[in-house]
């Protein structure tokens, strides 16, 4: 039996209900509607809906263009993350001579397209690579934008394995689809030919997804409040100094409280001058009140949360606040740890994409060997960083060699500390090797040469040395 509660609700709130659907059923379809809500069949769950993710993408691309703080956060990410660089080792002379034509070739010009590339991963989530290579083996690289990316198709039993990328339509309703990078198929292009393929990174992306997630996504509601915020401020103090006259007085009827009014209207007092009148008149101001004081706190609260949205200290977007010096130094530790973290992943960006172009290389160049090793070092972080290392490294040194001294440790061990103070990493057997000729595994004691003892000039008989 229903409950009497329960059949009232009913009879309230059933005719607003069924309104609303017909409300919604009556709406018409368009190309903008149809396709609300849906998700491809091939879509992982864990990303944004194609729609969602299309409107996050145009909103960060405008907020780069039209906030400064959004364009700020994005130029610190790649001041940091690129700095001056970074420095491209390799011990194979052919594969390091062909990397370097790469890198300054004119259509590449890589020391300033890191800068562009940095600028995009961080503005979107996501960088699109093309790479063309020409019958010589050179590659060119391109940068897709992400929001041209209408699909990515990836194989059926790994989604971070993609087959091949599809952009969206153009003005003559035409979609183009280029291949993911496959070693394997590369090397079936036996004639020399190659096809333009597209790398895809990420960053910000949740396990199980394909696409990644721009750094400002979280921070578009907020900076778009910030925004608000402050142009009502700049409204406000427009008019600050705007006021009106108000005055009292007695007057004998209303026409001549007119008479007087146009006569102040015609001839307004200008600033500076001096106003006389009687008794019967009273002047007052009427001026707007800011109460500028409650408002900063308003707007830095705002400001607060965008700043950690992107884990930077307020000192960075031109907010010292009452922060001291050493304060500053503190609160830069995180936001340095995250910039580091970040420049890790671009340099493997980077000797991902050089993997490539060496493989492509390799198949028209024998010289070239597609398996050469190569290192990428990004430029520092924090010029402090490398005092402190050194002054530490300094201070351990002194230590290290009174136990390597007293027998406690050896070559190996006092390295190894040391590197680690120094802040640096490396393969100590190989740096023993190279600085001493010989590895410390090898527990062969080195053979010294055998010292000469003197000799009498006259008979030529060993001479005797006294000991004190």
């Amino acid at each position: 039996m229903p409950n009497p509660v329960h059949r009232l609700f009913s009879r309230l709130f059933s005719p607003l209900v069924e309104q609303t659907v017909r409300e919604k059923l009556s709406v018409a379809e368009t190309d903008n509607t149809f396709l609300v809500g849906t998700r491809r069949y091939d879509e992982s769950d864990r990303d944004r809906l194609e729609y969602d993710r299309a409107e996050v993408l145009a909103q960060c691309l405008d907020a780069w263009r039209e906030s400064p703080l959004a364009r700020r956060i994005v130029e610190l990410t790649s001041q940091y993350v690129v700095g001056s660089g970074c420095d491209i080792q390799c011990l194979h002379e052919p594969t390091r001579r062909f990397l370097a034509s790469f890198w300054n070739h004119p259509l590449n010009r890589m020391p300033s397209r890191m800068v562009e590339l940095c600028d995009e991963l961080t503005r979107t989530g996501n960088l699109f690579l093309l790479v063309s290579t020409d019958s010589s083996g050179m590659s060119y690289i391109r940068a897709l934008p992400a929001a041209d990316i209408d699909q990515i198709t990836a194989s059926e039993n790994d989604i971070e394995q993609p087959i091949c990328f599809t952009t969206r339509a153009d003005a003559a309703l035409e979609a183009r689809t280029y291949p993911a990078y496959n070693r394997l198929a590369d090397a079936q292009e036996l004639d020399g030919s190659f096809g333009a393929v597209v790398l895809h990174y990420a960053i910000n992306r949740p396990a199980g997804a394909q696409w990644g997630e721009s750094d400002l996504a979280p921070l578009l509601p907020w900076l778009r409040r910030y925004a608000a915020w402050l142009e009502d401020r700049v409204r406000l103090n427009r008019f600050r100094n705007a006021f009106l006259y108000v005055i009292t007085g007695r007057f004998a009827s209303e026409e001549a409280r007119r008479a007087r009014q146009a006569t102040l209207a015609a001839h307004p007092p200008s600033p500076g001058s001096i106003l006389v009148c009687d008794e019967s008149e009273t002047w007052s101001v009427i001026s707007p009140k800011l109460e500028a004081l409650d408002a900063m706190q308003d707007g830095l609260a705002i400001k607060k949360l965008i700043a950690a949205g992107v884990g930077l200290p307020l000192h960075f977007l031109a907010e010292p606040e009452d922060t001291n010096r050493s304060t500053a130094e503190s609160a830069g530790g995180p936001t340095f740890r995250r910039f580091e973290g970040r420049q890790q992943f671009f340099l493997w960006l980077l000797r991902d994409l050089l993997g490539v172009v060496l493989a492509r290389r390799a198949m028209v160049d024998r010289s070239v060997r597609p398996d050469a090793e190569i290192q990428l070092t990004g430029a520092d972080i924090s010029a402090r960083d490398n005092v402190s290392h050194s002054i530490a490294a300094v201070n351990m040194m002194n230590a290290l060699e009174r136990l390597r001294a007293m027998g406690l440790i050896g070559d190996r061990e006092l390295l190894r500390i040391l590197y680690r103070f120094a802040g640096e990493t490396g393969d100590l057997d190989e740096i023993l090797a190279a600085g001493s000729g010989r590895d410390e595994r090898d527990q062969t004691p080195p053979i010294r040469p055998a010292t000469k003892k003197p000799v009498d000039p006259a008979t030529g008989a060993p001479k005797s040395v006294v000991l004190p």
